[in-house]
C-alpha cells in the first residue's frame, strides 16, 4: 500500500513537472542557464546584438548588508561588454514592479561597486520583467523606461539605466510578430504551439525547455522547491491567524480591518507582534 501510495505521488510530481509552461519562474531559470537561448532571448527583447553571456555556475543572490532585503534573481547575466541584465517572470500583479525595478537597479549597482568598479565604470543595468498581466493597463507588449528630465522629454539622464515590461497581454501593433509567438510561448509551452509557429527562436527556447522537462534531478528539485515554498506559506499564515486572534482579543478591530485589505500595514503588525512575543518570550526564560 505505501509503495503504491510512494508511486502515484510520484507519477502526479512528474504531472506537475510536464505541465509547467515558461511562465514559472523555475523552469525560465533553468531554460535561460543554457547560454545561447539566453543570448538570443536578450537580443531579441532588447533588439541590439549581444555577441556572448556570461552565466553563473549557480542561482545568483545580491545581498549587501546583513540588516537589508536581500534578492535572489531567476536571470542574471553579463555580456562581452559587462553590461549585466537581470530577467524576471512575473505572474502575480500587485502593483509593486516599478518599485520593485528600482530596487532591483540599486542593488546591481551596489553589487558591481563591491566588486571594485568606480562610478564612472558603471556598466549598462537592465532589469527586465516578463509579466503575464499587462502592468500598466495601456494595451502594449512592451514597455521601456529610461531617466529623462520632465522640463526637457528628450533630455536623457544618461545614467545608462533602462527597466522593460514585457506583457503577454498585449494588444498594441508594437512589437515583431516573432515577439508576439514568444510572449505567447510563455504562457502555452506545448508541443501543439510550437509546431504551429516558425519562429526558430521559439523552436530553440522549446528544445531546452524539452531538456530540462526530461531531467529526473531538476524534476526532483523542482518539487523540493516547491515543498519548501507550501511550508513557508503554511508559517506564515499560521503566523498571520495569531496576529488576527491579538488584534481581536484586544478588540483592536479597525487594524484588523486595515490590515485584510493593506498588505504593507499587516507586515507592519506583524512584524511589530513578533517583535512583542519574543520580547516576552524572552522575559519568562
Amino acid at each position: 500500500m505505501e509503495e503504491m501510495k510512494q508511486n502515484s505521488m510520484a507519477q502526479e510530481r512528474r504531472k506537475a513537472f510536464q505541465a509547467l509552461d515558461l511562465s514559472d519562474d523555475f523552469l525560465f531559470g533553468k531554460v535561460m542557464t543554457d547560454p545561447e537561448v539566453c543570448r538570443v532571448t536578450l537580443e531579441k527583447i532588447l533588439g541590439v546584438p549581444i555577441r556572448k553571456v556570461t552565466i553563473p555556475a549557480t542561482e545568483h543572490v545580491i545581498d549587501l548588508l546583513h540588516d537589508s532585503k536581500g534578492i535572489r534573481l531567476d536571470v542574471y547575466v553579463a555580456d562581452e561588454k559587462g553590461d549585466v541584465y537581470n530577467c524576471e517572470m512575473q505572474t502575480s500583479h500587485n502593483g509593486e514592479l516599478p518599485r520593485r525595478s528600482r530596487y532591483y537597479h540599486g542593488c546591481m549597482d551596489l553589487d558591481l561597486i563591491n566588486k571594485g568598479e568606480a562610478y564612472e565604470s558603471l556598466t549598462k543595468a537592465f532589469v527586465i520583467f516578463i509579466c503575464t498581466f499587462d502592468p500598466f493597463g495601456q494595451g502594449r507588449h512592451i514597455y521601456t523606461f529610461r531617466n529623462v528630465c520632465e522640463e526637457i522629454p528628450h533630455l536623457l539622464l544618461g545614467d545608462d539605466s533602462y527597466t522593460i515590461f514585457l506583457s503577454t497581454k498585449g494588444a498594441a501593433d508594437d512589437v515583431s510578430d516573432e515577439m508576439r509567438a514568444f510572449l505567447a510561448y510563455v504562457e502555452n509551452s506545448s508541443d501543439a504551439f510550437v509546431a504551429g509557429t516558425d519562429s526558430d527562436w521559439v523552436r530553440q527556447i522549446h528544445a531546452r525547455v524539452r531538456k530540462v522537462k526530461e531531467s529526473r534531478e531538476l524534476e526532483v528539485e523542482f518539487m523540493t522547491l516547491r515543498m519548501r515554498e507550501m511550508d513557508k506559506y503554511k508559517e506564515g499564515m499560521a503566523d498571520i491567524n495569531r496576529l488576527y486572534a491579538y488584534l481581536l482579543d484586544h478588540d483592536m478591530y479597525d487594524e484588523l480591518k486595515r490590515s485584510v485589505s493593506d498588505k504593507e500595514y499587516q507586515w507592519e503588525l506583524l512584524r511589530t507582534f513578533s517583535a512583542e512575543q519574543q520580547t516576552a518570550t524572552n522575559a519568562a526564560r
